[in-house]
């Protein structure tokens, strides 16, 4: 029996029932997926439901502080949670192209497993395709989430006021900066890893506080894709403090060697909020009380100015304006 993924594999037939009893069962069963039926069958609760949906495509398929399995879950979750949903259940399809070795797949669907069950969502559903060889990199996964909104619970850009507070989770750009040195080779390797994880839990303690008006998990585009949304959509300025963003010391050196724009680096594991002044304080301790937001912080504050722009005050006094990246520094990140 061949090591690695064959076209077979997806034809419907035996070697498709052994790679799903032998290599996805195993790893993510429960009793939702385990039927095998053409859908999961699931108690709605009370409230009003929230559905999202994510392709992970990224290069290589593992690296520093993560892989493509752990992404796809994270990058569902997080999207529900920043609506203010409590998630509740993911469907995931894989595309495999053939010659993807199963040892592999196998390190993926484990990371993938282990991401569902400290996230408390579990794979109801899925399904599986095998194509041929191409220049996806062995594997796409694309993921659905389904959750509940929180009582009481409503976000938007639409209530964001002048005198408002901008916070960020944590250290800033540590996905993007760990994908490129890994493919790039950089000696920075075991030290610039991703932030990868699944928000849920910080993001409900986060809402618990109240004064919350805002919340993006800042992926592509990274921190200057929402920062520069927030100012076009709202029609206020954003002043954010250059010196107040949290940057580890390996992700800056690596920025600096590949010559990347830090606010415009992806994000995996981090929240950026904007929470009314009287709040911000106790929002950020809630942060600094969790695991993933020990090293939050209060970056900026929105401000009544026309034009209505995003600003960087930077650690010298002077100003440049934050704007979206043009076009895709580091292709195939997420």
């Amino acid at each position: 029996m061949s090591d690695r993924v064959l076209l077979a594999h997806g034809g419907g037939g035996e070697l498709t029932a052994r790679l799903i009893a032998e290599h996805i069962l195993p790893r993510l069963g429960n009793p939702a997926l385990a039927p095998l039926t053409d859908g999961a069958l699931l108690d709605a609760p009370p409230g009003r439901l929230c559905l999202t949906t994510d392709a992970s495509v990224v290069r290589p398929l593992e690296f520093p502080g993560g892989d493509i399995g752990r992404l796809a879950v994270a990058g569902a979750v997080n999207d529900l949670s920043v609506m203010g949903a409590t998630p509740l259940a993911l469907t995931l399809s894989l595309i495999i192209e053939e010659g993807l070795p199963l040892a592999v797949l196998d390190r993926i669907l484990d990371s993938l497993a282990a991401t569902a069950r400290e996230a408390g969502v579990p794979v109801v559903t899925g399904d599986t395709k095998v194509i041929e060889r191409r220049e996806g990199d062995g594997l796409i996964l694309s993921t659905t989430g389904l959750g509940v909104l929180r009582p009481g619970i409503t976000l938007g850009m639409e209530r964001i006021q002048a005198g408002d507070r901008v916070l960020i989770s944590g250290t800033i750009a540590d996905h993007g900066l760990a994908v490129m040195a890994c493919r790039e080779g950089l000696g920075l390797r075991s030290l610039v890893r991703s932030d990868v994880a699944p928000l849920g839990d910080l993001i409900g303690g986060l809402l618990a506080i109240g004064g919350v008006r805002f919340l993006r998990d800042p992926t592509r585009g990274g921190i200057a894709g929402v920062l520069a949304d927030l100012a076009e959509k709202t029609g206020l300025g954003i002043e954010v403090d250059e010196a107040a963003i949290p940057v580890s010391p390996a992700t800056r050196q690596a920025a600096e060697l590949l010559g990347l724009d830090l606010l415009g680096a992806a994000n995996e594991g981090k929240v950026l909020a904007v929470v009314d002044a009287a709040s911000a304080a106790l929002v950020l301790a809630a942060c600094h009380a969790h695991p993933l937001g020990r090293q939050a912080a209060l970056i900026g504050t929105v401000v009544e100015r026309a034009p209505a722009l995003a600003e960087l005050v930077t650690a010298y006094g002077g100003r440049r304006i934050i704007s979206r990246p043009v076009g895709e520094e580091l292709p195939r990140i997420c």
